[in-house]
């Protein structure tokens, strides 16, 4: 009896316990985080004399190809992109030439990360293979680092590329034809390496390539270039820059915006009246009366005409050695009218003037029609500045802290360039208290030249402060609204107070901009003196972990 009832209490254990069993997880093991292995190839990697066009990759697993487009790069370029199959998971990626190869030339594949394991993802990280349609392989090698020559940050997918510098090289080959060798910085780097090159003479170039034809245009790419030629073999590390160029100026066929409005677009750069062109009105042979302005935001200038009935009107362009002229039909449109609007609508920072926009332009503003008075309702006298270019108007005062102020504009004070005037207007203001501000203090060091440019930047890039040194190495931001910044300057060269890009075949570089590695961050009440070392490299602060658990 006790036998037969141990028998079955082992008999009920091995029951649950089954039982406990089958309720558990299984595991798979661990994850797989080996990258696939090429196994062999046909021809070989770093074959010599290569003669046909198909090459065949054999892997160790079924691998696929991801973003071949972003990471495939051929040195030297290719004519005709080669066929690389299949597009779905396998052991074997064929390559199928369909160029004619140069002959006595190392040409190479890096793939970057484009071939991964099919199950897990494991990148086979920058793979490369490598044929010669001569009797070795080049084996040279070039190395550096690009960079943004304005923004913190460089884009990524940067091309580095090599011109072969011979007896008919010209400047314009980089506009025209396929460098003679090429890299790519890929989505995560800010180097890059050239390997299996010949020796030789070179023009070094680094390319934002927007339409991927490794060719440049300036309407759209980034460029970056080494002033003189290299030599291979070399050890040296190059820094390549990027910078948009500023194209000549060029504008483009006028459009009618309104019964009293022509819009002509542009090219090049007017960032002042100054800069303007000179610009012609014609009906028949009458010339108009005219007022030139910036249309916000974008690259077109506003030509502003009084009321006239025509069929045609012509316009002549000039500025520098450009020239052009433009005949173009109007009809009756619905005209502009007066209206002014106020930039600030409240908060009035001490760092800024109040501001007037007007749709139409200004040309009369009496200042004895427009009164300021404080929260004691006493008189604040004022000046004004119109920037017609911009169509704003400005008024300078004396601010004090945690007041109130009121504009009042009576009629007539202000009148535009189609006699109309404004209808009474009202603005109301504050100021914050000194106790709500930060102020700044920077202390420059290793400042190589003047003029300076410093600015205070947000995150987005956006200037908050700027201060113009002319020979100080110390410089006062005072009454800053509290925020985290970002400091840089910028050596002005030609001392125009903004910064300036390069030009390639001018072989001139942008004006040297040196950001500060730490972001400062100012609370109210706060006075804080910074250190600004300019001949430290930038180094970007670590990001911060959020607490997700807030």
């Amino acid at each position: 009896m006790l036998k037969n009832n141990l028998k079955y209490t082992l008999f009920v254990l091995l029951f649950i316990a089954v039982g406990c069993a089958k309720r558990g997880s299984i595991t798979g093991g661990l994850k797989d985080t080996i990258a696939p292995v090429l196994k062999i190839s046909f021809p070989k990697n770093f074959s010599t004399n290569f003669e046909g066009n198909e090459i065949k990759l054999v892997f160790d697993e079924n691998v696929k190809l991801k973003n071949l487009n972003k990471q495939l790069i051929i040195s030297p370029p290719m004519k005709n992109e080669p066929l690389i199959l299949p597009t779905t998971a396998s052991k074997t990626i064929s390559i199928t030439i369909k160029d004619t190869l140069q002959p006595n030339t190392t040409y190479s594949f890096n793939f970057g990360q484009s071939i991964a394991d099919n199950n897990e993802g494991n990148p086979l990280n920058q793979f490369q293979y490598v044929f010669s349609t001569g009797d070795y392989i080049d084996s040279l090698s070039l190395g550096g680092s690009v960079k943004s020559a304005y923004d913190k940050e460089v884009e990524p997918f940067v091309s580095v590329m090599l011109y072969e510098v011979n007896d008919s090289f010209k400047d314009s080959i980089i506009y025209t034809q396929n460098p003679r060798y090429v890299t790519n910085t890929l989505d995560s780097l800010k180097t890059f390496r050239l390997d299996n090159l010949k020796p030789g003479k070179y023009l070094l170039v680094a390319m934002k390539d927007y339409n991927s034809n490794n060719k440049y245009n300036p309407k759209t790419d980034k460029i970056g270039f080494n002033k003189g030629f290299i030599t291979i073999p070399n050890d040296t590390l190059y820094e390549l820059e990027l910078f948009t160029e500023t194209l000549p100026f060029k504008t483009f066929k006028p459009s009618q915006a309104s019964g009293n409005r022509l819009l002509m677009g542009f090219e090049g750069k007017i960032n002042s009246a100054a800069a303007r062109p000179k610009i012609i009105l014609k009906n028949n042979k009458d010339i108009l009366s005219t007022v030139i302005t910036k249309f916000p935001k974008k690259d077109s200038l506003q030509i502003w005409h009084k009321p006239i009935k025509a069929d045609s009107l012509n316009l002549a362009v000039a500025k520098d050695q450009y020239e052009t002229n433009f005949t173009f039909k109007i009809k009756d449109q619905k005209k502009d009218t007066l209206s002014i609007s106020a930039i600030q609508t409240n908060n009035l920072k001490f760092r800024e003037r109040f501001t007037l926009e007007s749709k139409t332009p200004l040309i009369s503003f009496q200042n004895s029609k427009i009164s300021l008075t404080n929260n004691a309702k006493t008189e604040v006298p004022f000046t004004t500045e119109y920037d017609e270019f911009n169509q704003k108007l400005y008024f300078d005062f004396k601010k004090e802290p945690s007041e109130k102020y009121t504009f009042t504009i009576l009629p007539g004070a202000l009148i535009d360039f189609f006699e109309k005037s404004n209808d009474t207007l009202n603005y109301k203001l504050s100021t914050k208290s000194y106790s709500e501000m930060a102020n700044l203090r920077v202390l420059l060091q290793n400042v190589q030249q003047f003029p300076i440019i410093v600015e205070l930047t947000n995150s987005k890039g956006d200037i908050l402060a700027s201060e113009y040194s002319e020979n100080g190495t110390t410089v006062d931001f005072n009454l800053l609204e509290p925020s985290v910044f970002s400091l840089r300057v910028i050596y002005d060269t030609n001392k125009n107070k903004e910064w300036d890009a390069g030009n390639y075949l001018e072989k001139r570089q942008a004006e040297e901009v040196i950001y500060s590695s730490k972001e400062i961050s100012l609370h109210a009440n706060f006075d804080w003196e910074e250190i600004f070392d300019l001949s430290l490299p930038y180094i970007p602060e670590p990001k911060k972990k959020t607490d997700k658990k807030k």
